[in-house]
Protein backbone atom coordinates (compact mmCIF):
# COMPACT_ATOMS: atom_id res chain seq x y z
CA UNK A 1 0.00 0.00 0.00
CA UNK A 2 1.97 3.29 -1.30
CA UNK A 3 1.42 6.10 0.86
CA UNK A 4 2.63 9.99 -0.28
CA UNK A 5 5.50 9.82 1.77
CA UNK A 6 8.19 11.58 1.05
CA UNK A 7 11.20 9.23 0.75
CA UNK A 8 13.43 11.36 -1.36
CA UNK A 9 15.12 12.42 2.08
CA UNK A 10 15.76 8.78 3.07
CA UNK A 11 17.01 7.48 -0.54
CA UNK A 12 19.59 10.47 -0.56
CA UNK A 13 20.82 9.48 2.72
CA UNK A 14 20.69 5.72 1.59
CA UNK A 15 23.15 7.23 -1.86
CA UNK A 16 25.51 8.75 1.09
CA UNK A 17 26.14 5.91 2.50
CA UNK A 18 26.52 4.13 -0.65
CA UNK A 19 29.40 6.83 -1.69
CA UNK A 20 31.50 6.25 2.13
CA UNK A 21 31.10 2.49 1.64
CA UNK A 22 31.64 1.87 -2.15
CA UNK A 23 28.48 0.23 -2.83
CA UNK A 24 27.54 -1.33 -6.13
CA UNK A 25 23.86 -0.81 -5.39
CA UNK A 26 21.97 1.78 -5.03
CA UNK A 27 22.55 2.53 -1.22
CA UNK A 28 21.92 1.16 2.52
CA UNK A 29 19.03 1.95 4.49
CA UNK A 30 18.90 1.57 8.51
CA UNK A 31 15.62 -0.70 9.41
CA UNK A 32 13.54 2.25 10.42
CA UNK A 33 14.43 4.25 7.05
CA UNK A 34 13.49 0.46 5.32
CA UNK A 35 10.23 0.19 7.49
CA UNK A 36 9.35 3.81 5.69
CA UNK A 37 10.52 2.93 2.17
CA UNK A 38 7.98 -0.08 2.55
CA UNK A 39 4.84 2.04 4.07
CA UNK A 40 5.80 3.65 0.63
CA UNK A 41 5.38 0.41 -1.69
CA UNK A 42 9.08 -0.25 -1.67
CA UNK A 43 9.03 -3.86 -1.55
CA UNK A 44 11.16 -5.92 1.46
CA UNK A 45 13.03 -9.31 0.10
CA UNK A 46 13.78 -11.46 3.27
CA UNK A 47 17.10 -13.32 2.09
CA UNK A 48 17.48 -15.55 4.89
CA UNK A 49 16.29 -19.19 4.56
CA UNK A 50 12.87 -20.40 4.99
CA UNK A 51 13.53 -22.18 8.44
CA UNK A 52 15.10 -19.29 9.48
CA UNK A 53 12.08 -16.97 8.64
CA UNK A 54 9.94 -19.60 10.10
CA UNK A 55 11.30 -19.98 13.03
CA UNK A 56 12.98 -16.77 14.09
CA UNK A 57 10.08 -14.31 12.71
CA UNK A 58 9.59 -12.48 9.27
CA UNK A 59 8.44 -8.74 8.50
CA UNK A 60 4.60 -8.44 7.37
CA UNK A 61 4.27 -8.50 3.72
CA UNK A 62 7.66 -9.30 2.37
CA UNK A 63 8.94 -11.58 -0.22
CA UNK A 64 11.12 -14.36 0.50
CA UNK A 65 13.60 -15.43 -1.82
CA UNK A 66 16.22 -17.33 -0.60
CA UNK A 67 20.61 -16.27 -0.94
CA UNK A 68 21.25 -20.07 -0.08
CA UNK A 69 19.91 -22.84 0.15
CA UNK A 70 18.85 -24.71 3.33
CA UNK A 71 20.69 -26.91 4.50
CA UNK A 72 23.99 -26.65 3.30
CA UNK A 73 24.01 -22.57 2.94
CA UNK A 74 24.79 -23.26 -1.25
CA UNK A 75 24.36 -20.20 -3.61
CA UNK A 76 20.19 -20.21 -4.44
CA UNK A 77 21.31 -20.54 -8.19
CA UNK A 78 17.95 -19.06 -9.38
CA UNK A 79 17.78 -16.12 -7.25
CA UNK A 80 17.77 -14.01 -10.18
CA UNK A 81 14.64 -16.15 -12.10
CA UNK A 82 13.14 -16.72 -8.34
CA UNK A 83 13.18 -12.74 -7.81
CA UNK A 84 11.84 -11.76 -11.26
CA UNK A 85 8.68 -13.87 -10.31
CA UNK A 86 8.21 -12.03 -7.05
CA UNK A 87 8.73 -8.35 -8.12
CA UNK A 88 8.97 -5.81 -10.91
CA UNK A 89 11.91 -4.27 -12.31
CA UNK A 90 10.80 -0.92 -11.73
CA UNK A 91 10.35 -1.62 -8.12
CA UNK A 92 12.58 -0.16 -4.90
CA UNK A 93 13.90 -3.13 -3.39
CA UNK A 94 15.24 -3.53 0.13
CA UNK A 95 17.15 -6.78 1.41
CA UNK A 96 17.28 -7.81 4.37
CA UNK A 97 18.81 -11.14 5.72
CA UNK A 98 19.75 -12.05 9.43
CA UNK A 99 22.69 -9.24 10.21
CA UNK A 100 23.09 -7.59 6.04
CA UNK A 101 25.78 -9.12 5.06
CA UNK A 102 23.69 -11.74 2.85
CA UNK A 103 21.34 -9.12 1.73
CA UNK A 104 24.64 -6.86 0.95
CA UNK A 105 25.55 -9.77 -1.89
CA UNK A 106 21.66 -10.20 -2.93
CA UNK A 107 21.32 -6.10 -3.71
CA UNK A 108 24.68 -6.25 -5.80
CA UNK A 109 23.46 -9.14 -7.56
CA UNK A 110 20.01 -7.59 -8.14
CA UNK A 111 21.47 -4.26 -9.17
CA UNK A 112 23.61 -6.17 -11.94
CA UNK A 113 21.12 -8.21 -12.83
CA UNK A 114 18.54 -5.63 -13.88
CA UNK A 115 17.32 -3.34 -10.44
CA UNK A 116 19.29 -0.25 -10.35
CA UNK A 117 16.74 0.58 -7.26
CA UNK A 118 18.08 -2.00 -4.54
CA UNK A 119 19.16 -1.28 -1.40
CA UNK A 120 20.90 -3.35 1.34
CA UNK A 121 19.11 -3.09 4.99
CA UNK A 122 21.92 -2.57 7.41
CA UNK A 123 21.94 -4.23 10.73
CA UNK A 124 19.74 -7.47 9.47
CA UNK A 125 16.45 -8.65 11.13
CA UNK A 126 18.31 -9.82 14.09
CA UNK A 127 21.12 -7.64 13.67
CA UNK A 128 24.58 -7.88 15.43
CA UNK A 129 26.00 -10.46 18.19
CA UNK A 130 26.75 -8.57 21.59
CA UNK A 131 29.39 -9.73 23.88
CA UNK A 132 27.78 -12.43 24.86
CA UNK A 133 27.57 -13.19 20.82
CA UNK A 134 23.43 -13.70 21.34
CA UNK A 135 21.86 -11.60 18.81
CA UNK A 136 18.34 -9.49 19.35
CA UNK A 137 20.13 -6.81 21.79
CA UNK A 138 22.06 -4.60 19.79
CA UNK A 139 20.73 -3.71 16.89
CA UNK A 140 18.40 -5.00 13.57
CA UNK A 141 15.16 -4.21 13.04
CA UNK A 142 13.54 -6.57 15.77
CA UNK A 143 15.62 -4.75 18.15
CA UNK A 144 14.25 -1.18 16.47
CA UNK A 145 10.53 -2.25 17.32
CA UNK A 146 9.74 -2.15 13.55
CA UNK A 147 6.72 -4.83 12.34
CA UNK A 148 7.51 -8.72 12.52
CA UNK A 149 6.03 -11.88 13.50
CA UNK A 150 7.16 -15.19 14.86
CA UNK A 151 6.90 -17.96 11.92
Amino acid sequence: MATDIDVGPIKRRAEERKRELGLPYAGALTPAEANVLMQSGAKLVDVRTRPEVLYVGRVPGSVLVEWQTYPGNAPNPDFLAQLSREVERGDTLMFLCRSGHRSHWAAAAAADGGWPDSYNVLEGFEGDKDPAQQRGHLNGWRKAGLPWVQG
